[in-house]
């Protein structure tokens, strides 16, 4: 694998509108592109060192998923892996080989659309507290890493910098309507299960995802990355035992060497080791090749 990371990039002659923690984001007149960088966050700050490939990864997986999911969903895709950059793009190809996505202008809803199958994470901080999820009341004796009865829409507020806030489904009917509400619980609940299906057969467990839907005209259409490593909780089905907190393809090996630091979480983030980096490339690219049946 290549060692050197991609964490900046600048297009000259071509505006970028946003760098967000992982990706960039550039305004093509009629279009937008979306390139994912190799650059990691964890507790909300971006390491000063990424993971070789992650971006790669990342859009790949994206593709994979918007392949399997259009028949279910419209997405914001607007050219399909593999396919010729425009003109204008061609001179930066190198950049953008395998880590980029030319996509619709579409307004995205304010809210992010998670689905939970399994108790992790802020689901099973709050369900010790109330016996609830997002106001979703759940049985009692479930402990953590459960997999739940069914799964369950949990939205949350989109934060610009900090964590995202979990809400009702009452209040994501506030924010954005209650019928676009209800479409967008439908649509991620679909995708959801199609997805944990798909993952099952390939020994991962989705314990939880986070979808972001956009409005092109009056269309409701998928947009964002698609059931990745950032966007979802993924677990090894062969090492699944609830009651504890499960190894995941993700960003574990980084969180866990930070917790082990007196870093008090803020910036600036500390480097990571080489040792943390590799193996968290492993876990990257094992969920990708797992899931698509495809090596790296």
């Amino acid at each position: 694998m290549a060692n050197e990371p991609l964490l900046k990039l600048d297009l000259p002659g071509v505006t970028k509108l946003k760098s967000g923690k992982v990706r960039e984001v550039f305004d093509l007149g009629d279009r937008l592109l979306l390139v994912a960088t190799d650059r990691v966050s964890a507790f909300d700050c971006v390491m000063p060192n990424g993971i070789p490939r992650k971006g790669e990864i990342l859009t790949k997986l994206s593709h994979f998923w918007l392949d399997q999911t259009e028949a279910l969903v419209p997405n914001h895709r607007l050219a399909r892996a593999g396919e010729p950059l425009p003109s204008e793009l061609r001179p930066f190809s190198l950049q953008l080989e395998h880590r980029s996505m030319l996509v619709k202008k579409a307004r995205p809803l304010p809210i992010e659309c998670v689905v939970r199958g399994y108790l992790a994470g802020s689901g099973w901080k709050e369900y010790r507290e109330r016996q609830s999820v997002c106001g979703v009341a759940l049985p009692p004796g479930l402990r953590e890493s459960s997999e739940l009865p069914e799964p369950i829409f949990t939205p949350a507020t989109k934060a610009e910098s900090g964590h995202d806030e979990n809400i009702s489904m009452a209040m994501a009917a506030e924010i954005i309507g209650a019928g676009l509400a209800e479409q967008v619980r439908a649509l991620s609940l679909r995708i959801y299960a199609f997805a944990r299906d798909h993952a099952r057969r390939c020994g991962i467990l989705i314990a939880d995802t986070k979808f972001e839907f956009g409005l092109w005209g009056d269309q409701l259409i998928l947009i964002d990355e698609v059931l990745t490593p950032d966007s979802s909780r993924f677990w090894p089905a062969d090492q699944y035992e609830p009651g504890r907190s499960q190894p995941s393809f993700d960003k574990q090996f980084v969180r866990d060497y930070l917790e082990s630091l007196d870093w008090n979480k803020t910036p600036p983030a500390p480097r990571l080791p080489d040792d943390v980096v590799a193996k968290t490339q492993t876990k990257y690219a094992e969920a990708y090749t797992r899931l698509t049946g495809k090596p790296l």
